[in-house]
């Protein structure tokens, strides 16, 4: 599994910090920082339901 973001589209929601604290962050203009690109499994079904919540869309996970 592999995690990226594009902070041009991020808004700051911060859902994917909340979600996945161990993948992502939030840097201190809020917006999304991926932390661990290539999650633990156990790390990544949290990932996946970040991704999922992202309003923006910012957030990409792929296999």
């Amino acid at each position: 599994m592999r995690v990226t973001a594009d902070r041009n589209v991020c808004v700051g929601a911060g859902l994917c910090a909340l979600t996945a604290p161990g993948v992502f962050d939030q840097n201190d203009d809020g917006l999304v920082d991926v932390i661990t690109p290539e999650p633990a499994p156990a790390q990544q079904a949290a990932a996946r339901q970040a991704g999922s919540l992202c309003p923006s869309g910012a957030v990409r996970v792929t296999q």
